[in-house]
């Protein structure tokens, strides 16, 4: 009997927790074990500490599969990483950082860096191409305009995974902070500025000293939008 322990971390963004259940399988170099159920309620920023009881030694542990599905409601889980200490010491890390959603298996590698030819196992071989297909079929590429540059082939932003999107904590500070931005800059006339620049200390009066600072060092390089005298 070989006990493998495992400590499941999921993130600590707003509603990264989730009440669906969720399970894992160890994927050794000389097999794996069996579905486990880690628990039916993860809180953002916790983790989850369990036992993973094996008939035989697994060997190195290559890959991980963390399987989500619900009873009821769906209630999406942002899983951080796990770490799975081996019999002997050894530890293993997987570091997954993204959103689970719906009933899905996930298959995380060990966090090694490792090229193509680095992998020598037939499951790393055929979990490198599933990996590689899903890519390509995710992120599918047009044409916007001629002489544009090619974008994404969605129609909107919402035909993309919670991976993919702007996490809405992301954009949640961002709209604020141009709020805050867009208000200071209305305050001190830079918004309704009908006439043109006639020096750099102008334009430092309207910015922070640190903002000035980063613009006159672009200036050197890049064309103003504006003119100036």
């Amino acid at each position: 009997m070989a006990t493998y322990k495992v400590t499941v971390a999921t993130g600590d963004m707003v509603e990264a927790g989730t009440n669906n259940s969720i399970s894992i399988t160890l994927v050794g170099s000389y097999g794996e074990s069996r579905q486990t159920t880690i628990s039916f309620l993860f809180q953002p920023g916790k983790e989850k500490s369990l036992s993973v009881h094996c008939g035989q030694d697994l060997g190195p542990i290559v890959l991980i599969r963390l399987h989500k599905w619900r009873l009821f409601l769906e209630d999406a889980w942002f899983c951080k990483d796990v770490r799975v200490t081996a019999p002997n010491g050894t530890l293993y890390r997987f570091p997954c950082y993204q959103w689970l959603e719906g009933v899905t298996t996930v298959e995380v590698r060990e966090g090694s860096g490792k090229k193509l030819v680095d992998d020598e196992l037939l499951i790393l071989k055929e979990h490198r191409h599933r990996e590689l297909a899903a890519r390509q079929e995710a992120y599918r590429w047009k044409n916007f305009a001629q002489g544009w540059p090619r974008c994404l082939s969605v129609d909107s932003i919402f035909e993309l995974d919670s991976n993919t999107q702007f996490s809405r904590t992301r954009a949640t500070n961002f709209t604020g902070f141009l709020i805050f931005q867009g208000a200071s800059h209305f305050l001190s006339g830079f918004l309704l500025r009908r006439t043109s620049w006639n020096s750099l200390d102008e334009m430092r009066t309207i910015f922070s000293r640190t903002q000035g600072r980063d613009i006159g060092g672009c200036l050197a390089c890049c064309p103003l939008p504006f003119p100036l005298h």
